[in-house]
């Protein structure tokens, strides 16, 4: 037998037997019929404010999730001058729902002044 022939009849013994220690070609599980589910259910709490009054940017928002359920609400100041503040649910029966509210008084600038055409300007 040559030294090539041995080196491959002993890869080949060496592999089976690692094979039968650790189960065969299925890991070790054809045997066994308990199965655990490591399913968990979603759980989360996140929140975030803003309050720039450099650029005015202003918010805040706060979600929670237990399972399928999600409940939160956030909040902007708008461009008006007002706050939109928004709370909202979401389950899988449900779907999703959302409660908006205006808070404030909206604050418009006032328009531009328009002027009289002058008296001496070019005519086309």
């Amino acid at each position: 037998m040559s030294r090539l022939s041995f080196l491959l009849l002993g890869v080949i013994a060496l592999s089976m037997s690692a094979s039968a220690q650790y189960g065969g070609s299925h890991g070790g599980y054809e045997d066994h019929e308990e199965h655990k589910d490591y399913y968990a259910p979603p759980h989360y709490t996140y929140e975030y404010k803003v309050h720039d009054s450099h650029t005015g940017d202003v918010k805040s928002a706060h979600e929670t999730r237990e399972g399928d359920v999600v409940k939160g609400f956030y909040s902007l100041a708008e461009a008006d001058g007002t706050i939109r503040e928004v709370h909202y649910t979401a389950d899988h029966k449900n779907g999703f729902n959302a409660e908006v509210k205006k808070i404030g008084h909206a604050h418009h600038a006032p328009a531009p002044k328009q002027h009289a055409p002058s008296q001496h300007g070019y005519q086309f």
